[in-house]
């Protein structure tokens, strides 16, 4: 066997550090969330229970974590569906190169490079300034759009480049409307890829910081929260809360992907009786 040159070594060690320092933090706050009763926000570990996770249940002295969280999930809700309906109307509607289509595609790429804390002080300031309610659902809905948006777009750009249009016309030809065309034949054949724009719009919203901190008004939402706990709360109880929405977004992560898995078996089997049939 060929010895492995030294940079396969260094890599190797490079990854591994990498890999640690990605997941580390998340693997700490796990491990101290499960603290004894009599345990602090470091380590040693006093003893290990699951009393923080059920201290997170009972009335807290500060905050409104489950408030907090409702009010999360429905924005993450509400940024998901936007974000898919208008991907995909935004992917169809590049195919056609209209006037002013690559000025409008750097537009929409702009806000991705603009500072996040920038948008949310723009955002604020735009409505407060025009007289309408900074509100989570309304002015930290539109700061949250700008984040998802192009993310779901690239998707949708690069899923239609390679889309293969003969589907279309096939289905034209046998007489379907173009909703018909669009139902039947393009979301069917895409729908992973709308799984995936679906599972960005929401998780990036769901955790999103910077753009929700000057537009969510009176209201907080999980990640600002959170963000407020640290300054207030002295016990584990905030490192259990962590684990429970590390937890979560995990939970949303294999919902989204065991739906994409369902769909593909689907696929296959359809194909597969469509075989048969021909037979």
């Amino acid at each position: 066997m060929e010895p492995r040159p030294r940079s396969f070594y260094v890599l190797t060690a490079f990854f591994t550090v990498f890999i640690l320092f990605l997941y580390g933090p998340t693997i700490t706050i796990g491990i101290l969330s499960f603290q004894g009763e009599g345990g602090g926000l470091t380590f040693p570990m006093r003893g290990v229970s699951l009393h923080w996770f059920y201290d997170l249940f009972e009335q807290q002295a500060v905050g409104d974590i489950w408030g907090s969280f409702r009010r999360s999930f429905l924005l993450g809700l509400m940024v998901m569906i936007v974000t898919v309906v208008v991907s995909v109307m935004g992917g169809l509607a590049f195919r056609s190169k209209f006037p002013g289509s690559n000025i409008l595609f750097y537009l929409i790429i702009t806000s991705l490079v603009i500072p996040s804390i920038l948008i949310s002080l723009g955002v604020g300031l735009l409505f407060s300034q025009s007289g309408l309610e900074v509100h989570w659902s309304t002015s930290g809905f539109g700061a949250q759009l700008t984040w998802t948006l192009p993310f779901g777009l690239l998707i949708m750009f690069a899923v239609f480049n390679r889309f293969d249009k003969s589907y279309e016309e096939a289905a034209r030809d046998l007489g379907a409307s173009p909703w018909q065309t669009l139902r039947h034949v393009v979301l069917p054949i895409i729908a992973p890829s709308l799984i995936g724009v679906a599972l960005f719009g929401f998780t990036l919203s769901y955790d999103e910081f910077a753009r929700t901190l000057l537009t969510s008004g009176s209201y907080n939402t999980l990640p600002l929260e959170i963000f407020g706990m640290t300054t207030n709360v002295t016990s584990p109880v905030l490192y259990a809360l962590g684990t429970l929405t590390t937890v979560f977004s995990l939970v949303i992560i294999g919902v989204f992907l065991c739906v994409a898995l369902i769909m593909n078996r689907r696929k296959s089997r359809q194909a597969s009786d469509a075989g048969k049939g021909d037979l």
